[in-house]
């Protein structure tokens, strides 16, 4: 971050030693750490203080910051007391992500909207290991940031860059708002991010956006507003969309069915899904997506609509193909998964399985307090009603109130 923010404002290493009061050498060293290094507290709040790039965005409280660049606190801040190690997080793997996107925003604006880009990358990895509540904070003072650069600068290429910059933020705060359960601040931020898409005069930037809300209103059970959306997107995308593109948006029609209740419609796009997703082996993944879109996931849009619909023989059929969602490093998303396959087991009958693996994917909820996957636990649930409970279920019952306390 230092370094991209240094060499953005035309600076030598010898030079930002200089104006912030060690050698050229303390500077490297400094740039060179990368992820898992300690840092000298003051050099690298001194750093950004001069570079005005915020605290929270290199990792540092700004009490901390603060303290650290007008005292000598005494030694090297370890990474692990940083919040997060945003910043470390976010350089090397969200390059690697985005490498046609980021040579293009580097190259072009001098790195300013690359290095928000990055920001933003580092946050959604978090996002699979963090509390949304945690993340949601440092998250909509980072979309402030980038609304404030967006509206400072005249050059109209580079607003437009930001704008797209600024779109990715705000999906990313209606991504968390879901998670937490507010509803209302999710379609709030998804519909901002969908505008400045828009304003950013991005065709493939907005149709992934309106894909997106199309996803969280076809969760929500709202179908028909779900494909709208989806055809909205497609009419952005134009006559030759990427492959991505089509195979993502075709997924998400599948789920818009499955709300509506409509399981030979869900079958068909589920069908042609992983048709459009097969021809993709081998292509590299554009931007805006952070993740591949591949056959796995399609098996594991098929699980959720088998969970749906009750058809627990789509979830059986699937639950091999969907081991690379399952084993990946998202938590949130491999808990809400589990309880797509909870599901499919109660339906079979198999009601320890499933409310075994229902018990644990609630964990996963309490433990990163997210509110999507507790109410998902309370609708499977609610799904089930025997005259007499199973100790099983008891035992889940006595969870979900603990909950509350």
């Amino acid at each position: 971050m230092i370094q991209l923010a240094r060499r953005d404002a035309r600076l030598s290493q010898k030079e930002m030693g200089e104006a912030c009061g060690v050698s050229q050498s303390a500077i490297s060293r400094l740039e060179k750490k990368g992820v898992g290094g300690t840092y000298d507290a003051k050099t690298l709040a001194r750093a950004a203080s001069h570079l005005q790039i915020p605290p929270h965005l290199v990792g540092l409280a700004d009490h901390a910051a603060a303290l650290a660049a007008n005292a000598d606190i005494g030694g090297s801040v370890e990474r692990r007391n940083f919040f997060g190690g945003v910043a470390a997080v976010a350089v090397a793997p969200v390059v690697a992500s985005f490498p046609a996107a980021s040579a293009e925003y580097t190259a072009s604006d001098g790195g300013s909207a690359a290095t928000l880009r990055m920001v933003t990358g580092g946050y959604r990895r978090l996002d699979g290991t963090t509390p949304s509540r945690q993340l949601v904070k440092p998250v909509l003072e980072h979309l402030q940031l980038t609304q404030a650069l967006t509206q400072s600068v005249e050059e109209h290429d580079q607003r437009n860059r930001l704008a797209a910059v600024g779109s990715e933020v705000a999906s990313l705060a209606g991504w968390l708002s879901w998670d937490m359960g507010d509803y209302g601040s999710a379609r709030t931020w998804y519909g901002s991010a969908i505008k400045s898409a828009r304003r950013a005069g991005n065709p493939l930037l907005a149709a992934y956006q309106l894909g997106s809300l199309a996803q969280f209103e076809a969760h929500a059970g709202n179908a028909s507003e779900g494909m709208l959306l989806v055809r909205a997107a497609r009419k952005a995308l134009g006559e030759r969309p990427p492959a991505i593109a089509e195979a993502w948006l075709t997924s998400i029609e599948a789920l818009c069915h499955a709300a509506a209740g409509d399981g030979p419609e869900t079958d068909v796009s589920l069908k042609e899904a992983a048709r459009l997703a097969g021809r993709m082996v081998g292509e590299s993944t554009p931007w805006p997506w952070v993740f591949t879109f591949n056959e796995s996931k399609v098996a594991a849009t098929r699980v959720a609509c088998g969970a749906k619909l009750g058809r627990a023989d789509w979830i059986t059929s699937a639950q091999d193909s969907v081991a690379a969602v399952l084993s990946s490093g998202h938590d949130k998303q491999r808990a809400l998964l589990i309880l797509d396959v909870a599901s499919g087991h109660l339906a079979s009958g198999r009601i320890d399985g499933a409310f075994a693996l229902a018990t644990g994917a609630l964990e996963t909820g309490v433990k990163y307090r997210s509110g999507r996957i507790v109410e998902r636990a309370r609708s499977l649930r609610r799904s089930y009603s025997p005259r007499l409970l199973p100790r099983v279920v008891r035992e889940f019952d006595d969870r979900l109130y603990e909950i509350f306390l």
